[in-house]
């Protein structure tokens, strides 16, 4: 990752392996945070806990993207250290207040009191802190989450939302990939950014290539990338050395 990359906006791998290394290694490499993936790979929920424990105290961008909107996962992940939850397929306002509900502490959502993680988060009003610490961040990666951005990002406690252009290709019948620079993909991703920004809410949107990312960060598209998944960048690593071994006379 290049110093104009970090400058532009913050950058996210996403960690589909249960591993407390790799989560250490990106960061020192330079990421400036991770989605740890409990909906794509390999991570459970107790994995999950304990990844996040490896992140420093404080690290914004400690995120966490879940297979459902749980209450109770999601206050095990918060409580573990995570600083934004989320949620994917958001396609309605009420999924985007149920997302608010478990990650929020009154009065805005329903979140229990009772980290297991001291000293979370820094404040005379503990709850107050909290809600300002965490983001509820809903995943908009279908066209009817598109046609619906509107409502969506109106819900209270909501801060960001996070596109995914892989499935959001495929609600259009197109490929599933990432990195798309014109057509039906980048118009909703385009429309989706103009509505967070009437909401004041931030945008982010996973990338593949770190090119295409810092185009969009430069224009100021979104505020923020998923950039790579850790199982991608071992399987592209381990077929270059391969390649380039096979190829040695």
């Amino acid at each position: 990752m290049t110093a104009d990359l970090q400058r532009r906006g913050p950058a996210l791998l996403h960690v589909a392996t249960p591993s407390l290394s790799v989560v250490e290694g990106v960061l020192a490499a330079g990421y400036d945070g991770v989605v740890v993936d409990l909906q794509h790979g390999e991570v459970g929920l107790e994995a999950a806990c304990m990844m996040l424990r490896a992140i420093p105290r404080g690290t914004a961008h400690a995120y966490a993207r879940v297979s459902s909107i749980d209450s109770g996962a999601i206050g095990r992940l918060l409580d573990s250290g995570a600083r934004g939850i989320v949620a994917p397929t958001v396609e309605s306002a009420d999924e985007a207040r149920a997302l608010v509900a478990a990650a929020k502490y009154p009065p805005l959502g329903r979140r229990s009191l009772g980290p297991s993680r001291p000293a979370l988060y820094d404040g005379a009003d503990y709850c107050r802190a909290g809600n300002a610490a965490v983001a509820a961040v809903v995943q908009i990666e279908t066209r009817l989450g598109v046609e619906r951005a509107d409502e969506i990002l109106a819900v209270e406690g909501v801060d960001s939302v996070y596109l995914g252009p892989a499935d959001l290709a495929v609600s259009y019948g197109l490929p599933g990939r990432a990195d798309w620079e014109a057509g039906p993909v980048l118009d909703a991703i385009e429309t989706a950014t103009a509505t967070a920004r009437r909401h004041g809410r931030t945008v982010g949107l996973y990338c593949a290539s770190a090119g295409y990312a810092a185009a969009l960060l430069e224009r100021g598209l979104v505020d923020y990338v998923g950039l790579g998944i850790d199982l991608v960048l071992v399987t592209r690593a381990a077929r270059d050395l391969i390649e380039q071994l096979k190829g040695t006379p």
